[in-house]
């Protein structure tokens, strides 16, 4: 058996197994006398606005390789969690989804165990439109302290442009500033949330004529080689090493650590 074969055969069984564990009269469909449990398969095609035709070719490991939008309208019918719907896509497309943007930002006391351990590291995770939701003390000690400002303003844009003190802070200041825009307006459209951001760029653009002038320059900045160096008002001096991870079963979060340079 071919490689893609069994990739195919193994999303169908998936699909199967998914479709066959939802609640027909939860989901408004009739509760009538049914062979199997579950859903019908036309009644998957139809919450994902698919054909009927292939969505049982998927099931039946024929239907080829779909594509992202497709996975995602299943995943919705199927109502999988973030877990199942990145499985999901590993069997489809062997990738993880892209991140993608959510109101829900809580983040599970597991999660901020992990960051509290690596204290003295500063540490924290931040979304896909760079909205700080969970750090620790050594973060807090070096950027400032997100927990006394309102959650509407624990932005990472606002800090480095509408915070006087963010200037002395990054010695690098106009190379950090056009590599968090660049950052930010690729970050938000993977994730879809370019609409959802508007409201915040307008305010940006209208307090910061520089923020203004980097938003409408469209080019791509790279910011080098993962090296992060800091002038805090108190330490002087600090050299990082600065490192991003994907948060499991969360793609739109992301861990950001920096460790220091000995």
């Amino acid at each position: 058996m071919s490689s893609l074969h069994a990739s195919e055969k193994a999303l169908g069984l998936y699909l199967r197994n998914a479709r066959q564990k939802l609640d027909p009269a939860a989901l408004g469909f009739p509760a009538t006398r049914r062979r199997t449990p579950g859903l019908r398969r036309e009644e998957v095609a139809q919450r994902a606005e698919l054909s009927v035709t292939w969505y049982t070719w998927l099931e039946q490991g024929r239907g080829g390789m779909p594509s992202a939008a497709a996975l995602e309208r299943l995943a919705g019918a199927l109502m999988l969690t973030d877990a199942e719907r990145e499985h999901l896509f590993l069997l489809g497309l062997g990738r993880s989804p892209e991140a993608r943007y959510r109101q829900d930002t809580d983040v599970t006391p597991r999660l901020q165990r992990v960051l509290d351990r690596l204290d003295p590291s500063p540490a924290f995770i931040r979304t896909a439109t760079w909205d700080m939701v969970a750090w620790n003390r050594a973060a807090t000690e070096l950027m400032t302290d997100f927990a006394l400002l309102p959650p509407e303003h624990r932005n990472i844009l606002r800090l480095i442009f509408l915070d006087p003190r963010s200037r002395t802070l990054h010695p690098d200041w106009e190379s950090t500033a056009r590599f968090i825009v660049s950052s930010f307006r690729m970050d938000t459209a993977r994730a879809g949330a370019a609409e959802a951001v508007e409201p915040l760029v307008a305010e940006l653009c209208a307090a910061s004529f520089e923020f203004r002038a980097l938003w409408q320059d469209r080019t791509v900045h790279t910011f080098g080689h993962g090296a992060k160096t800091f002038h805090h008002p108190v330490h002087g001096p600090q050299a990082f090493e600065v490192s991003t991870f994907a948060v499991d079963g969360r793609p739109d979060l992301i861990l950001v650590i920096y460790g220091e340079v000995s």
